[in-house]
């Protein structure tokens, strides 16, 4: 019987993502003390929310090229010991600004926020890094999953974590916390993790075949040892239709996911006037769903591809449905007048957007995954340009329009991902005939 250790790797690493965001997501929680202290406007707030998205953006390009050039664990422990020092720094951030930076607090938290991003980022393409060398072909999907569970479960406990931090102490406390406890878990990761299976001692030989085997593979999959021989260059990921529309869907799906991460607590201030001791239930509302439907998509996408024989429906044809369906619950927001249906809503279309999630990065490994790391990097790149765009273009559209501008631009962004997924082809583009040993 073939071991199961590849799923404690993964589970330990799906619980540093749950880390991950929520030291991300706990600023929004701690928007009202940090606004009043610095005399922040609502455009300058989202500014401060923005500036994480620029080194977001290159450290996930820097996180895909060292996790082929160096291996997944260099990665994850730099830059999971990056993002908690960084956290803790956000605790002074404005202090510096006004220190060093002419008296702007803003720009003290520009430095803080675009290194805390840069740090937070790499962690995604080296986790795609690791699918590949540490997941069968049959188990990609749902094995994505269970990474990227990580988030949806962080973003949910966000607000019960930082209401509680910030009843119990003071908005920099909350962050102090926050980065110890990341500090902890990246001392036990770099004694308990390899870059490979066969480098592992508890990885038994049998669960290293299970990993290895080539059983049940499709004609338009690709191994790792094939896709290793084919040497595939940086250029090629701009050559490849289905990865740069992959990509433009996965926007999509960040513009969503970041409106709602870092808007949602000053939206339900703003419009419903809920005070923060009300934010600790109200926050977790959107992200419960997403916490099951993340897995689902997973399972269903791998049961999609074994039942129909075709990447292409397990994949994009999932994706396809879905974002569709976020696309509409956002629509409907701005024409319904109670916070029930709103909440509702929210979090039934935020539900739908994570069934996407994991699918978006298996894409990448069924189609290349011997480079898998360093085209996960450019996907992370171009896809995060949203957490920059999501934040700084909502606050300019709530400015100007109102809150329902905001919902009009969610759906707007999900019906591109609907159209850009519609020409993704995942896989080889020639199926290789019955007996035939490509890597021959």
């Amino acid at each position: 019987m073939a071991g199961t250790y590849r799923y404690w790797i993964l589970s330990m690493i799906m619980f540093m993502m749950m880390i991950n965001f929520i030291d991300r997501g706990a600023i929004s929680y701690a928007q009202a003390a940090i606004i009043s202290e610095f005399q922040l406007d609502v455009q300058s707030w989202g500014q401060v929310l923005g500036f994480f998205g620029y080194g977001y953006m290159v450290g996930g390009l820097l996180g895909g090229l060292l996790s082929d050039l160096k291996g997944p664990k260099y990665v994850w422990v730099l830059a999971g010991a990056g993002w908690s020092i960084f956290a803790i720094a956000t605790a002074f951030a404005g202090d510096i600004g006004v220190a060093l930076f002419s008296g702007s607090a803003l720009a003290g938290f520009a430095v803080i926020r675009i290194m805390f991003g840069l740090f937070e980022a790499p962690v995604f393409s080296a986790n795609n890094r690791i699918i590949a060398n540490w997941v069968a072909p049959a188990e990609r999907g749902f094995c994505s999953s269970l990474l990227l569970v990580g988030p949806p479960i962080g973003s949910l406990l966000t607000a019960p974590i930082s209401v509680a931090l910030l009843y119990f102490f003071d908005w920099r406390m909350m962050f102090v916390i926050l980065g110890v406890i990341g500090l902890i878990w990246v001392f036990f990761f770099n004694r308990m993790f390899t870059n490979r299976p066969e480098d592992h001692p508890k990885v038994s030989a049998a669960e290293l075949q299970a990993i290895r085997t080539r059983e049940g593979l499709l004609a338009t999959e690709v191994t790792l040892e094939e896709s290793e021989k084919k040497k595939a260059t940086f250029l090629d990921f701009f050559k490849n239709p289905t990865l740069l529309c992959n990509t433009i869907s996965f926007f999509a799906f960040q513009y969503v996911n970041f409106m709602l991460l870092l808007w949602t607590p000053k939206y339900l201030q703003d419009v419903y006037h809920f005070e923060l001791s009300s934010l600790w239930y109200l926050g977790m509302i959107p992200w419960i769903g997403p916490c099951f439907t993340v897995l689902l998509g997973g399972k269903i996408s791998d049961y999609l591809r074994k039942k129909t024989g075709s990447l292409r429906i397990a994949r994009p044809g999932v994706i396809i449905t879905s974002l569709l369906l976020t696309s509409i619950c956002f629509l409907l927001i701005p024409t319904v007048d109670s916070v029930a249906m709103v909440m509702l809503l929210i979090a039934v279309g935020n539900s739908f957007n994570f069934i996407t999630n994991s699918i978006f990065w298996t894409i990448i490994v069924d189609t290349e995954p011997a480079k898998v790391g360093t085209f996960s990097g450019i996907t992370h790149f171009i896809v995060n340009i949203a957490t920059v765009t999501a934040p700084v273009l909502t606050g300019s559209l709530v400015a100007l329009y109102g809150y329902s501008a905001m919902f009009l631009g969610a759906a707007v962004a999900a019906f591109v991902g609907v159209v850009a997924m519609i020409f993704v082809k995942p896989g080889r583009q020639t199926p290789v005939t019955p007996g035939h040993n490509p890597s021959v």
